[in-house]
């Protein structure tokens, strides 16, 4: 069985689920809206066929049509150059739905928090890097909402994504006797964001969390959706939780203080995009890749607001991963095992990701789902964007096992994400869909062979 997801231009939908309404939204902009109705006991999704009981309810939706804002200094440039407007997203899931706010100075206004919810205390969960930038500006923006407020800086980086410093987060809650309303907010990037994130879920069985991502990376990606985790020493993220956060708030100036290593990182997760969703997407991330290096600000602020839309979508279809979600791991089988393989911390997760993207593209190539002309592309779109594009030589047995550990696989058969949903013979679609389903081993060892170092 294989999970197959199909791009905006072409998805059609018939969803044996209850009518659910998805909006994925851009204030200002229209929204989108879609019905879910069908027969029998699968849900359909043009060739998906996944039963009704592994959705988890999910619900239909069409994305809106990418809507490039304009870059500083262009001619279509409606705000004076170098600026961005604000822009909110919002992902719907019920009761458990919010708000992703995207644009500059959000962090050290007030109203941006307004209406988080109040009560006792607030603790802020960041790391040694990040607190000395913006801790105390987020401190002051908040404290009209608590009696309370503290700081706690872990340490940075993803190797302390781990029990042990998670438990840093539990000792100060409990010291400081936080009860159920205790609101905690993550401030820093996917590590912060994770592991606060799981903390918000497992203390006292559930306190509510914000995201304050200051990563590239984190704000298009780590801090939407609700997954939550630590580390484990036989695989990353195996250890977590699926808990939503009650806002997001990207405050693109943040972007300002990120190293270029981050900055490349970051855009990994934003390039996955195009390809499993959104060519249009992938057009303009390849034309505006310089304006993104040199963190224009409306070209990021266009990059994010696109990538939260397009994972806002899934995500209000498939929260906790039982179908369509999986797509989001474009890359992510070959670059999780590249991260667990080399140890953590060696090489941040969006260069596994950028190498795992060329690799997968390769494998997609090799199953005659694309053409030999988009795996150059994407390799080349990865490495402009400063991110390696040929893995590390841990062997290809070592490769295997650390993939068949993956959270994707099931009963060790290794799950990768491909690009288009079957043969160009059969008249696959290539581009612009994602499927996720196992592929030959002998054609695995060839893209190993071709793509390690």
């Amino acid at each position: 069985m294989r999970a197959q997801y199909a791009a905006p231009a072409l998805w059609a939908v018939q969803a044996a689920v209850e009518p659910v309404t998805v909006t994925v939204t851009v204030k200002g902009k229209g929204k989108g809206k879609g019905k879910g109705k069908g027969k029998g006991t699968g849900t359909r999704m043009v060739g998906w066929l996944v039963p009704r009981s592994t959705l988890g309810g999910m619900s239909t939706a069409t994305l809106t049509p990418f809507q490039p804002g304009p870059v500083s200094g262009s001619s279509a440039a409606l705000a004076a150059p170098g600026t961005a407007t604000h822009q909110t997203v919002h992902i719907d899931l019920g009761d458990r739905s919010y708000p992703i706010q995207v644009g500059p100075a959000l962090l050290d206004n007030p109203a941006t928090f307004a209406h988080c919810p109040k009560a006792a205390q607030a603790l802020i969960v960041t790391n040694t890097t990040v607190a000395p930038l913006y801790a105390q500006r987020l401190m002051q923006a908040i404290s009209p909402l608590y009696k309370k407020v503290a700081v706690l800086a872990l340490p940075d980086g993803e190797q302390y994504k781990d029990g042990a410093t998670l438990n840093l987060i539990y000792d100060q809650l409990l010291g400081s006797t936080a009860d159920r309303k205790t609101v905690l907010y993550a401030l820093g990037g996917g590590v912060v964001g994770d592991m606060t994130g799981f903390a918000a879920a497992c203390y006292m069985r559930g306190v509510p969390f914000v995201q304050v991502p200051t990563t590239l990376l984190a704000q298009v990606d780590s801090s939407v959706g609700g997954k939550t985790a630590i580390n484990h020493p036989l695989g990353k993220n195996m250890i977590g939780a699926f808990y939503q956060p009650q806002l997001v708030v990207c405050d693109l100036d943040t972007l300002n203080t990120l190293p270029e290593r981050e900055l490349s990182a970051g855009l990994a997760e934003i390039i996955k995009y195009g390809p499993i969703a959104d060519m249009a997407f992938l057009d303009w991330i390849e034309a505006n890749l310089p304006a993104l290096l040199a963190r224009d600000p409306q070209a990021l602020a266009t990059a994010v607001r696109r990538s939260c839309e397009i994972k806002a979508w899934v995500v209000g279809q498939d929260e906790k991963e039982g179908g369509i979600r999986a797509i989001l791991n474009y890359g992510h089988t070959f670059g999780h095992a590249i991260e667990a393989g080399l140890g953590y911390g060696e090489w941040l997760h969006g260069e596994g990701v950028g190498c795992g993207m060329v690799m997968a593209s390769h494998l997609s190539h090799r199953m005659g789902w694309v053409d030999e002309a988009f795996v150059q592309r994407v390799t080349r779109l990865v490495q402009a964007a400063g991110l390696p594009t040929v893995g590390p030589n841990l062997g290809a047995e070592r490769y295997l096992e650390l993939m068949r550990g993956d959270k994707k696989s099931e009963g060790g058969d290794i799950k990768f994400v491909l690009i288009g949903n079957g043969p160009l013979s059969a008249g696959g679609s290539g581009p612009g869909t994602a499927t996720t389903q196992s592929a030959p081993e002998a054609l695995v060892r060839e893209v190993l062979a071709a793509c390690v170092g």
